[in-house]
């Protein structure tokens, strides 16, 4: 957003949730910056700077305020094409893509040079890509130590550190605090073999409609949605090493955050974690903005989101399942494919007991095999192909991710149309104008026949088609 100085003082004095995390506000009277809704008393006008990123505040010498805790912000969406490409990489550096990778593995995985890369990330947070990712690494660092028991010395290597004197020093220069010192705020509820988080949105926010939609969708012995809590288990790649664990998560009662638990197994892969979850449960989301797009539909459900992925080859492969079929039909096939290639993995809870298959298991297999589950052998070819693909690095499923060139990837697929490409890219690739146009909710809900028309009336929702579904989909629904 352009940060006009009146606009974001006046967030400010109004604590306005609208803003959080759109901009910072750095005060120079203590050196400190605040999200807009930190809850202390507004400061002067005179002593007010505003910055697009943390990363931006820090760059000039503030550090982050211990009440507001400006690593809880949320993020931001954008459809705009410069803005999506320096949030994808922030997404990236989210990972610690970055600190294994470097720039310019970044820049290659999003198809620019660096030097494009470096001029789109400066636009967007005001920094350059090496800061923000230094930054990250801090906030992250930050969050652990105040919420979570574990070790600094674990700390500094979960948020990406090489090493503890560098974390050490880094930390007492950036935010003139020993890591120690936050250790007083640390929770000391939680069980030893459970990290727990809060991940702040922007209200509202319909949990219902969404943990109904995950709930209705999930795949048998990876996913569950009981008592209000959405739980998978969980595979993610982070320092060379196959991580494995669970996560839970529900909405704050409280605040409007979301409460994320997570077994201490994945304390390795926090980074990527917390990315994906924020990217499943739409939490960049801009409700008010999509809301005033969308008009008269999106009135009955104010804050639905757009479900995401945690994995998206697992969309992908759900995406496939479902053509042409119900969505219960879908899930059951979906189960059995899971608990056929996927592996064992121990949790607490009795739903949970599979890893879902990863495409480099896939692509190996014969077609026959994949089919004998119950599906045509033409759409286990098209699961095949796809993880192929993917596993080849030919085709990244990941948010913020490059839409034209994913699109045509994903239709030069055998057996993947136009229905199955939308609907990878409204989850997978968490594209807002995705448009499965065909699909035959969107059509009963608009009482039309015909997809061109369908396709014509979309174009008043763009560029937030992907919500406009969610909301015509949920018309469809019981309530």
């Amino acid at each position: 957003m352009t940060l006009d100085s009146h606009t974001c003082y006046r967030a400010l004095k109004a604590r306005d949730a609208r803003f959080d995390g759109r901009f910072f506000v750095a005060v120079s009277s203590t050196r400190i910056y605040c999200r807009p809704v930190c809850t202390v008393k507004p400061p002067k006008r005179e002593n007010c700077s505003f910055y697009p990123s943390a990363a931006a505040a820090e760059a000039e010498g503030y550090r982050p305020c211990l009440r507001c805790r400006p690593e809880l912000a949320p993020g931001n969406a954008s459809v705009d094409a410069t803005s999506r490409l320096a949030q994808a990489a922030a997404s990236l550096m989210e990972d610690c893509t970055l600190d294994e990778a470097g720039l310019d593995s970044v820049a290659a995985q999003l198809g620019i040079t660096d030097r494009h890369l470096r001029r789109a990330f400066g636009a967007e947070f005001g920094v350059a890509p090496v800061q923000f990712a230094q930054t990250q690494r801090l906030l992250l660092a930050k969050r652990l130590l105040t919420d979570t028991a574990l070790p600094v010395t674990e700390v500094a290597f979960a948020s990406g550190f090489g090493s503890v004197r560098r974390f050490n020093a880094l930390f007492k220069q950036r935010y003139r605090l020993q890591p120690n010192q936050l250790r007083q705020h640390a929770s000391t509820s939680a069980a030893a073999d459970v990290l727990k988080f809060e991940l702040s949105f922007r209200p509202p926010y319909d949990w219902p409609a969404v943990s109904a939609f995950l709930g209705a969708r999930t795949v048998a012995g990876v996913e569950s949605v009981d008592e209000g809590c959405y739980r998978r288990t969980v595979r993610l790649e982070a320092g060379g090493k196959e991580q494995r664990g669970w996560i839970e998560v529900g909405v704050s009662q409280k605040k409007p955050a979301l409460r994320v638990s997570v077994s201490a197994s994945l304390a390795k892969a926090l980074p990527p974690m917390l990315s994906r979850v924020k990217a499943l449960m739409d939490l960049a989301c801009h409700p008010t903005e999509v809301a005033h797009a969308l008009g008269a539909i999106a009135k009955r459900h104010p804050g639905l989101r757009v479900p995401g992925a945690f994995d998206g080859f697992e969309v992908a492969v759900r995406g496939i399942l479902g053509q042409q079929v119900s969505v219960a039909a879908a899930r059951t096939v979906a189960g059995r494919f899971a608990a056929a290639f996927g592996d064992p993995i121990a949790t607490p809870f009795a739903a949970l007991a599979t890893l879902f298959p990863t495409p480099q298991r896939i692509a190996d297999l014969p077609y026959g095999r994949v089919a004998r589950l119950g599906m045509p052998g033409a759409r286990a070819r098209t699961i095949v192909a796809l993880a192929r693909a993917v596993a080849d690095g030919e085709l990244v499923l990941m948010p913020n991710a490059d839409i034209e060139a994913t699109l045509a990837r994903l239709r030069a697929l055998p057996g993947v149309g136009e229905w199955t490409a939308q609907y990878i890219a409204m989850r997978a690739l968490a594209w807002p104008d995705a448009f499965p146009h065909t699909d035959l909710g969107v059509m009963k809900a608009l009482g039309e026949t015909d997809a061109k028309r369908v396709l014509a009336a979309g174009d008043a929702w763009r560029p937030w088609r992907a919500y406009a579904v969610m909301h015509l989909w949920q018309s469809l629904t019981k309530e």
